[in-house]
């Protein structure tokens, strides 16, 4: 019998032989960088005159790979090879397609930190942010894997006499993955291994800013034995090919983690009915959020601005769950404001690359000219109390910033800047406090920090988000443990790495004979 599902531990890096293994896995990935990479469709590795380079966006100068670009044409041989394979995939046993998951989880466990050197030189993660970007990709295939296997035993009806009746689940068909930069592992694995156990087949088009790591999670999967056709690679400007594959005939289903405007554009495409359609195509959409910290007027201060600083900062706040609002008390307001101030101070901004780095950089030039935009307009809206300037010229590094007074109409409260960017926000009290969280069109994370146990269960009812947090930060949700997703413009709530998550990418079937 299989193992109960644990969570994989975070790596060490307070110890000599990890720091080495890791400094070693860097070294090994540096020298494998400006590589090409090309296409896989169906069996076949192909390569267009179309080509774009992946870039570090710690050294701009440094190439990590130079990658061949689909055009429509391949995007339609990508669903027709997908369209094939499920013909057999989806007969495959259950229990068979998780045995690929489990593979590949170990694989990838023993290749771990080769896979977050990756992440360091093309999402700018530092080290311990690409070590969990692994470890949850390990997580979300060990996880659906055992979930797959429960959905695939019989399930529990009611009994009739004279009746035998049974659910099963089958799968949808072919379905295309459009998953996000800024987890282009853990996400890019979870979305596609669970399409693919619940016995779909994909088309892969991976983030245009991070599409090596995307790649060698293919090389990864035939090592695994995955059979050609299940999961084809796409990479691709998403002005090609993105409306192409959403309306494309064959497309059953489409897996998106991304912006709220990609996201919405990808649901209206979606939801037109194809002539002679057999279907209303699923979409299953992850879209962002404008995630609130709460702190009450007796929160424990310092625990209060840990949460804030890390879920602000971390990954230079480029995370869909990040803190990017902080709702004070006002009789703690100050305190609290100063005490976030000073731990900033003492994050290290520098190349992802160092052991010693903080903060890395932002992803790429647009997001650094977005961010820099927002920053300007916050200094109209607020007091600016820290940072607001840049780093290093030779990658994207924007300094942590900080505006305290901010209106909670703001712009910079009020819309998603997914970058280093804290606007601290006043409420005279705690019923203002949870006003201020929920008035936005958002709905993703949030957290409060207080001791009052009667403010928690309000918040419990009254604070409408997917994931809600008490007296913790609100990012670093786990698979298993903090099923994650959001309401409103944060998506269809589609709680990854939990247990109803396989059930989007399947179909019940209710098969009754009477005797």
């Amino acid at each position: 019998m299989r193992e109960p599902f644990r969570n994989e531990p975070f790596t060490d890096f307070t110890r000599s032989d990890n720091i080495a293994d890791f400094q070693a896995a860097l070294m090994s990935v540096e020298s494998q960088l400006g590589r090409t990479y090309r296409l896989k469709i169906g069996p076949d590795w192909l390569d267009t005159s179309a080509k774009a380079k992946s870039l570090n966006p710690s050294h701009i100068a440094q190439t990590v790979g130079i990658v061949a670009q689909a055009d429509t044409e391949l995007a339609h041989q990508a669903m027709l090879a997908a369209a094939a394979a499920y013909e057999k995939w989806k007969r495959v046993p259950p229990a068979a397609r998780a045995r690929v998951l489990y593979k590949a989880a170990a694989i990838l466990r023993r290749r771990r930190h080769e896979f977050s050197a990756w992440l360091v030189y093309e999402a700018g993660k530092n080290w311990a942010e690409a070590d969990a970007d692994t470890a949850e990709a390990i997580d979300f295939m060990e996880f659906y894997g055992r979930e797959m296997e429960k959905l695939s035993e019989c399930q529990p009806l009611v009994p009739l006499s004279g009746e035998h009746n049974e659910l099963i689940y089958l799968p949808l068909g072919v379905g295309v993955i459009i998953p996000p930069w800024n987890f282009p592992l853990a996400i890019m694995a979870g979305m596609t291994m669970a399409s693919v156990v619940a016995g779909n087949t994909v088309v892969l088009k991976p983030a245009s800013a991070a599409p090596v790591v995307a790649a060698k999670f293919m090389e990864l999967l035939e090592e695994a034995g995955l059979p050609d056709g299940v999961v084809n690679y796409l990479p691709g400007a998403g002005s090609e090919i993105g409306d192409f594959l959403v309306e494309h005939p064959m497309t059953r289903f489409i897996g998106f983690t991304g912006s709220k405007e990609v996201g919405l554009r990808i649901h209206e495409k979606a939801a037109a009915r194809q002539q002679d359609g057999k279907w209303l195509r699923r979409v299953i959409a992850e879209m962002g959020g404008k995630n609130t910290i709460i702190v009450d007027e007796d929160a424990e201060l310092d625990a209060a601005a840990e949460a804030i600083t890390s879920s602000a900062f971390g990954y230079s706040g480029q995370k869909c769950s990040a803190c990017s609002k902080a709702v004070i008390h006002a009789a703690v307001y100050e305190d609290i404001v100063e005490r976030v101030v000073e731990r900033v101070k003492s994050l290290k901004m520098g190349k992802a690359m160092e052991q010693s780095s903080a903060m890395g950089p932002v992803i790429d030039e647009r997001a650094y000219r977005n961010i820099l935009s927002y920053i300007e307009k916050g200094r109209t809206e607020g007091v600016l109390i820290h940072g607001g300037g840049k780093g290093d010229s030779s990658g994207y590094f924007i300094e942590p910033t900080i505006f305290k007074d901010v209106a909670p109409s703001a712009c910079i409260a009020q819309e998603e800047i997914f970058g280093p960017v804290l606007a601290f926000i006043r409420a005279d009290n705690f019923d203002a406090a949870l006003d201020i969280a929920n008035n936005t069109e958002y709905g993703l994370t949030g957290a409060v920090i207080s001791r009052n146990r009667n403010r928690l269960e309000q918040a419990r009812t009254e604070f409408h988000v997917g994931n809600l947090y008490f007296n913790r930060k609100c990012t670093g949700a786990l698979v298993g443990a903090h099923p994650f997703g959001g309401f409103h413009m944060s998506g269809t709530d589609s709680k990854a790495g939990g247990r109803d998550y396989l059930l989007l990418f399947l179909q019940p079937k209710v098969i009754s004979e009477r005797f």
